[in-house]
C-alpha cells in the first residue's frame, strides 16, 4: 500500500436491543504523515469484553487504549512481531488489573487488530471477533474463530473423524486477560489492492448476519452507511448482543503507479525423462502396426502386437513421475502466519435472494412501526420503497439493495428514538356518579 492511497473509514458500536451495557470497544489510528505511515501504517481495532457489566467494558477499553500506544512506541521494523508484542502487552496489563481486584478476576476481551502498512495488510487476532476482506464480488474471512465450535471443526478436518458439537459450541477458547500468557494469531502480509474493503466486527454482527450479506452491503454502501445498515440488520434479527463494526475502504493508486499483481500459485512443472518418451513412442508405433496388420487380414498377429503395445503403455503409465502435491504443514503452531489463504470465502454480490430477504424483513418492521406509532418519516420511506420495487422489476439488485437500505435506516432510527422517549404514564379513568 502507498501513502497516497486515501482511506474511507467508519465505525459504529451499538448496545443492541437486549443489553444494558456496551462491552465492545474500538480504536483507530490513521497516520498523519508519510513518514509515520512508512514506519508503521494505519491501525484499526475491535474488542469485545467479557465478564459482565463494568468488567467486560474495562477489559475491552484497556485493549483499545494500550494496543495503539504500544504499536507506536515499540521499536523494531518487523511489523508482524511489533503487532504481536502490542497485543501481548495489552494481555499483560489486563491480566495484572484483573488479578489485583477480586471483582475483576479473570476479566477478558476478544481483540482483532488490522494494520494497513506499506508492506501489506496484517491482522493480529485473539477470540471470535473477525476481520473480513471484500474484494470485487468475494468476501474472505481472514481470522480463525477461537471458539469451541471452530476448534472442534478443525479437529474433525485433521483427524477425518466426525465430532459431535456440544450445545454451547460458541464458547470462547482464547481471549486477552484471563491468563498471564496468550497465544496471538498474526496473519499476513496480505496484498492490498485499490478498492479493497476491510471489515472488523464483534460477534454481535457475525452471529446475526451472513457473510454474503456482510459483503454485499459493505461493497455497495459507503463505510458510514454500511456500518449503520449492518448494525440495523443485527438488531432487526434480535439484537441480542452488542454489535460493533468498522469498515475501511482503500483508495485508488496515483495515476502513474500500476496496481500490484495478484500472486498465482501453480504446481511445479514435471519433466518427462527422454527414455520414457522414446519407449512411449515405440509402444504407440507397435500399436499402430498391430491395427494395420489386423486390417490386412492377419487377425492373430495384429492382436498380439496390439496386446504387447498396450502392456508396454500400462507399464510406462505406472512408472511415470508423480505430480508434485503442495501440502500445508500440520498446524502444530496455531499462531503461525498464513499467507494469502482466507479461512472462509463467500460470494458477496447483491443478489435477488439478498434483496428479497432484506425487503421481506423491512416489510415486517414497517408493519410494527405503523402499529406502534414510531416517528417515521413516511413520505421518505414510501419514496425509498417505490424506488427499490422499480429496481427489483428492472433486476437492478445493487440499486434495490441501496434503496431498501434507506427505508430500513428510516425505520430503525425511528425505533431508537421511540426507545429513548419514555412513554407517557397512563391516566386512570374516572368513574361517573352512580
Amino acid at each position: 500500500m502507498r501513502w497516497e492511497q486515501k482511506l474511507q473509514h467508519a465505525t459504529l458500536s451499538d448496545v443492541g436491543l437486549r443489553r444494558q451495557n456496551n462491552e465492545d470497544s474500538v480504536a483507530s489510528h490513521v497516520c498523519g504523515s508519510e513518514a509515520e505511515f512508512e514506519r508503521r501504517g494505519h491501525l484499526f481495532l475491535v474488542a469485545d469484553g467479557m465478564g459482565g457489566h463494568a468488567v467486560g467494558e474495562l477489559a475491552s477499553q484497556m485493549a483499545a487504549e494500550s494496543i495503539p500506544h504500544a504499536w507506536n512506541k515499540l521499536p523494531g521494523d518487523d511489523i508482524a512481531q511489533v503487532l504481536r508484542e502490542s497485543v501481548v502487552t495489552a494481555n499483560s496489563l489486563i491480566h495484572e488489573r484483573g488479578s489485583s481486584n477480586r471483582d475483576f478476576l479473570r476479566m477478558g476481551t476478544t481483540c482483532t487488530v488490522l494494520a494497513l502498512t506499506a508492506g501489506g495488510a496484517y491482522v493480529a487476532h485473539v477470540g471470535d471477533s473477525r476481520c473480513y476482506r471484500i474484494r470485487r464480488d468475494r468476501i474472505d474471512q481472514l481470522t480463525f474463530d477461537h471458539s469451541l465450535h471452530w476448534e472442534l471443526q478443525r479437529q474433525a478436518r485433521e483427524t477425518g473423524m466426525p465430532v459431535e458439537l456440544p450445545e454451547h459450541r460458541n464458547i470462547i477458547t482464547r481471549s486477552l486477560g484471563p491468563e498471564a500468557e496468550v497465544q496471538v494469531d498474526v496473519e499476513g502480509p496480505f496484498l492490498i489492492l485499490p478498492g479493497d474493503i476491510y471489515l472488523l466486527c464483534s460477534d454481535g454482527l457475525s452471529g446475526e448476519v451472513r457473510d454474503d450479506e456482510i459483503g454485499a452491503l459493505a461493497g455497495e454502501l459507503s463505510p458510514t452507511q454500511a456500518c449503520r445498515m449492518l448494525v440495523h440488520l443485527a438488531n432487526m434479527r434480535g439484537g441480542g448482543d452488542n454489535c460493533t463494526v468498522t469498515v475501511v475502504r482503500v483508495g485508488e493508486l496515483p495515476a502513474n503507479v500500476p496496481p500490484p499483481e495478484l500472486p498465482i500459485e501453480s504446481l511445479p512443472k514435471q519433466s518427462v525423462p527422454a527414455p520414457t518418451l522414446i519407449a512411449g513412442g515405440v509402444a504407440l508405433a507397435v500399436l499402430a502396426l498391430g491395427v494395420i496388420t489386423m486390417l490386412m487380414g492377419q487377425i492373430v498377429m495384429g492382436a498380439v502386437l496390439s496386446a504387447i503395445s498396450a502392456a508396454g503403455l500400462i507399464v510406462l503409465m505406472a512408472k511415470r513421475p508423480k505430480p508434485a502435491v503442495v501440502e500445508s504443514a500440520p498446524e502444530t503452531d496455531l499462531s503461525r502466519t498464513n499467507l494469502w489463504r482466507p479461512y472462509r470465502t463467500a460470494v458477496s454480490r447483491p443478489t435477488q435472494e439478498i434483496y428479497e430477504s432484506l425487503s421481506n424483513l423491512e416489510g415486517q418492521v414497517a408493519k410494527v412501526a405503523r402499529d406502534e406509532g414510531w416517528p417515521v418519516n413516511w413520505s421518505q420511506h414510501t419514496a425509498a420503497i417505490q424506488a427499490s420495487v422499480q429496481a427489483r422489476l428492472e433486476q437492478r439488485y445493487a440499486k434495490g439493495l441501496r434503496d431498501v437500505s434507506r427505508a430500513i435506516d428510516l425505520l430503525m432510527n425511528a425505533l431508537y428514538t421511540a426507545r429513548r422517549t419514555p412513554r407517557p404514564a397512563a391516566v386512570p379513568e374516572r368513574g361517573g356518579a352512580a
